[in-house]
Parts: C-alpha cells; sequence; structure tokens
C-alpha cells in the first residue's frame, strides 16, 4: 500500500464507441489497447490497493481479467452510455469496492485505456507529487506550442482578431508566453474526499504533472491506432 493510504486504480472500459467500434479492445502490436494499461498498473500494484477495471461489456471483462486485472462488477447501463460522465463512474467503483471490502478508499487513480505509453514511471511520480503537497488531485499535462492560446484567433466584422493574447508577428514558438499546458489524459489521481463530496475529479488544488511533448497518445480515431503502432515498436526498439 502507498504512504498516501489505499490508492484504487479505475481503468474505465465501456463497451460502446462510436469514433473506433470496440476501441478499447482493438489489437494493437497484438495486444489488446486496454492491455497496454493494465500491465502497466500491475507494476505498480505495490503502491495500489486494487486494479479494477469498470465495463459493461463481458468481452472487455474477460480479456481484462485475462490480462490480470479485477471485474470486481459490471457497469450499470446508465452510467455507460454516451451521455455519462467519468465522476459517477468512478463514484460506483469507490461505493463498489468500499461496500465489499467493508473499508475506506483514501485516493482514487484514473487510468484511461486510450493511452497505451503510459509507463509505470508516470503512475509512481503521479503518486510521489500527492505525497509532497497538500492537493486535491495530481493530473498530468504537457507543454503545448502548435495549440498556444496566443495562435488562437476570432473573427469579428469579417477582421481576423487574437481570441484572447496578442501575437507578435514571428514570435518563435519557443518565446510564447505564458507557457501553455493542455491535459494529456495520461494520470489523474484524485483524493476520495473530493471525487465523493465535491462530485469532482479535479477539486480545487490541483498538482500538475507535467510530461514531455509527445510521451503519450489518446486513441480517439483509427490513424490513432496506426501511430501507435509506430510509436510502441519505436519504444521497444529503444528499450532493447
Amino acid at each position: 500500500m502507498s504512504a498516501l493510504g489505499r490508492i484504487l486504480a479505475v481503468i474505465p472500459a465501456r463497451g460502446g464507441s462510436k469514433g473506433v467500434p470496440r476501441k478499447n479492445i482493438r489489437e494493437v502490436r497484438g495486444t489488446p489497447l486496454i492491455g497496454y494499461t493494465i500491465e502497466t498498473a500491475l507494476k505498480a500494484k505495490k503502491m495500489l490497493y486494487r486494479i479494477i477495471v469498470s465495463t459493461d461489456d463481458e468481452e472487455i471483462a474477460a480479456i481484462s481479467k485475462e490480462y490480470g486485472a479485477e471485474v470486481p462488477f459490471m457497469r450499470p447501463k446508465e452510467i455507460a452510455n454516451d451521455q455519462a460522465s467519468m465522476i459517477p463512474v468512478l463514484q460506483h467503483a469507490v461505493k463498489c469496492v468500499e461496500k465489499e471490502d467493508n473499508i475506506k478508499i483514501d485516493w482514487v487513480l484514473l487510468l484511461q485505456p486510450t493511452d497505451p505509453l503510459r509507463e509505470v514511471t508516470d503512475i509512481e511520480r503521479g503518486i510521489k507529487l500527492a505525497l509532497a503537497n497538500d492537493s486535491d488531485s495530481v493530473i498530468s499535462v504537457e507543454r503545448v506550442f502548435a495549440h498556444h492560446p496566443v495562435l488562437m484567433k476570432k473573427i469579428e466584422n469579417n477582421r481576423l482578431l487574437p481570441f484572447i493574447i496578442e501575437e507578435k508577428e514571428g514570435t518563435p514558438r519557443q518565446e510564447y508566453n505564458p507557457p501553455a499546458f493542455m491535459r494529456n489524459g495520461s494520470i489523474y489521481l484524485t483524493k476520495r474526499e473530493v471525487l465523493m463530496e465535491m462530485d469532482s475529479i479535479w477539486g480545487i488544488n490541483i498538482k500538475p504533472m507535467i510530461m514531455k511533448e509527445g510521451s503519450r497518445i489518446s486513441i480517439d480515431t483509427k490513424n490513432d491506432l496506426k501511430l501507435a503502432e509506430i510509436l510502441i515498436k519505436e519504444r521497444k526498439y529503444e528499450k532493447s
């Protein structure tokens, strides 16, 4: 168990997916997409209370168990549709585990299965950040350049104007100021009371976990799957 207390790792994986059908179990270099997240979580299992998959799909449940995750319940239909947010999914998981084990969870670690590049060091770093700070949550981010707010424009009266920040013509991207960061979906670590009492994954005091640009990918399209194949192959080559 972590010094943070009981950390429940939740991997949400519903059966429906509009962009890429059956996305969570589509094979990427011979491994179901969800398998990468489960394998990474298992490498950190000494720090985690339990590693569970929340799904409404029997096939996803079977594959998740095969890769070593627990599936202690099937997700109710009312929180398994396109409109359901992640908050009730995590709250349901916490309630089920606390009732089953007759304990109280301290933190919830959300690991979305759409990031096959996440590494155990990312989980470890997130936990260390939470330990070092009195925070409501730790959220992973990447610095952005191509999507920096300075580049965002609006059109008024057929004129192109700054949306928020005035852009000085010819400014190198490294000098965009202030630096901008975007949530990358890899790590969300949240205090139980923030999730259960504030109905929030973020809370108020959010600590950023900065990851290198391009260190992860979110699978939302078929092209993302192809890119993931290449990146995973390159990463395995670098480690060999």
